[in-house]
Formats: C-alpha cells, sequence, structure tokens
C-alpha cells in the first residue's frame, strides 16, 4: 500500500474555495488525486466545526512521568553525579513504584539540561590537605604582584608515549573487527612514559628537566631544588618554591 499524501495548507485551502464555489467533493478529490472521504472529512470535521483547514494540535503520547518524579530524577542525578540511568530507575522504582526505561531516564535529565561527560581526574585530598590549602590562601590572600615575582611555580608531568585515550573510534563494517585497518596497535604496559619537571615565574623560566627512574624526595632535593634554590645567581630573584603538586608551599630561606 502507497503511503499517504498528506496534504499542505495550500491543498487544503484550494479543495475548501472549490467547494465553496459549487465543486462537488468527488471532483475536488480528483483534481488533487484523493479519496472522496478526504475531501468530506476537510469540509465537515476540520473546516465546519473550526472554521480553519490547519491540522488541529495533538496530544500526543501521554507521558509516563509526572512532574514531581520528574524532579526526583533530577534530584537524583544532582547529588549523586557518578549514578547511571539505570540505578536512577531503580531508586524511582522503590520510591514511587513507577515503571520506566532508562532511555525515558536520560531524556528527562536531557529536558533539565544535563548530559553524561567525561568526569575531570583530580588529585584526592583529604581533611588535612584541604586544611592546608586554606590556610596557604588566607597567608598570601594579600599579597601584591611585586611580592609574587619572587615565587617559582613549579611542577611535574608525565607524557604516555603511546595514546590510552579509550574514546579512538574506527569506521568498519560487521565482519571487519579484525581488519588489518580497523585495529589499533598498542604496546604493552602503556609503551611508557617520560617524566619532566619545570618552573616558571614572572622573571625567569626554568628549562624542562627529564626525570629518569621514580621521584624520591632525595632526589627531588639534591637534583631539583638545591641546583635551582641554592644557585647565587637565584638567590637575589626568588624567595620559595610553589610546587604545584603538592598541598603546601615549599618555603626556602635564602
Amino acid at each position: 500500500m502507497p503511503p499517504r499524501r498528506k496534504l499542505s495548507d495550500l491543498d487544503r485551502g484550494r479543495a475548501i474555495g472549490w467547494l465553496q464555489d459549487g465543486v462537488a467533493a468527488r471532483q475536488v478529490a480528483q483534481r488533487l488525486a484523493l479519496a472522496p472521504s478526504v475531501i468530506i472529512r476537510l469540509n465537515k470535521q476540520r473546516f465546519h466545526a473550526t472554521g480553519r483547514v490547519q491540522e488541529r494540535q495533538r496530544s500526543g503520547r501521554p507521558r509516563v512521568t509526572t512532574q514531581r518524579e520528574d524532579r526526583f530524577i533530577q534530584r537524583q542525578a544532582m547529588q549523586q553525579r557518578m549514578a547511571t540511568a539505570n540505578n536512577i530507575r531503580q531508586r524511582l522504582q522503590a520510591t514511587t513504584n513507577t515503571v520506566i526505561s532508562g532511555h525515558t531516564i536520560r531524556n528527562r535529565l536531557h529536558n533539565f539540561g544535563l548530559r553524561a561527560r567525561r568526569p575531570v581526574r583530580g588529585t584526592t585530598l583529604t581533611a588535612n590537605h584541604r586544611a592546608a590549602r586554606r590556610a596557604c590562601c588566607t597567608q598570601h590572600v594579600r599579597w601584591q604582584r611585586q611580592q609574587w615575582g619572587h615565587v617559582l611555580f613549579t611542577d611535574e608531568s608525565r607524557f604516555c608515549l603511546e595514546p590510552a585515550d579509550g574514546r579512538i573510534r574506527v569506521w568498519r563494517r560487521r565482519g571487519e573487527r579484525f581488519t588489518e585497518g580497523a585495529v589499533l596497535e598498542r604496546q604493552r604496559f602503556g609503551g611508557g612514559s617520560v617524566m619532566v619537571w619545570g618552573g616558571i615565574s614572572t622573571r625567569l623560566r626554568t628549562p624542562l628537566y627529564h626525570v629518569v627512574g621514580n621521584l624520591t624526595g632525595v632526589r627531588y632535593q639534591n637534583e631539583i631544588l638545591h641546583p635551582w634554590a641554592f644557585q647565587p645567581s637565584k638567590r637575589s630573584a626568588l624567595v620559595r618554591f610553589f610546587r604545584m603538586t603538592t598541598h603546601l608551599p615549599i618555603a626556602l630561606q635564602l
């Protein structure tokens, strides 16, 4: 059966105009290549009832959740950001006895502007770490630019030699999973990495220092801090280090 042709507003207006001019409904249907019943319904059920030829607004599929349940879904997602749609669905069912799918949960969250994204990785902070950071900020909150000019901010970073991003995608057809062009070759154990150390301030920038092996506290002091903090040329320029990966600044008496 061929699909039903949807009448445009122009064809509906033409059909009503011909009917008002005295043209029979069968002839109007022939001109528009439609069944006579379509023209009759258009004239009696729509034009005579509403005075218009446009389609009436449909109620659509009824919602399976109430506004209160929608707010419950939003509240669960906001309170526990890592909860999956299936977890929220189970909590909703246990609380309100409403059975819906995980897809409906995601649709409700999308309506509230919530989208699933990859979380940002951060350092685990204990209560002592947070207190130390707050004390450090309170101590230096009134520092001027000249005082910050005597501070060297340092950090060390590790760079992977092989990409470890799981978001890499490949286009392939069914049955081509192990095709040569569809296989991502990867070294064992991540393929190794390179660790470097560096520092910046308003007055200077240190060269990158290649850290070989594990960086212990003794090595950090002997190989990095002493060569840079206790050099005579650096003593007049720097008064302390701020190591970005630690929770307290490293004060140096220079």
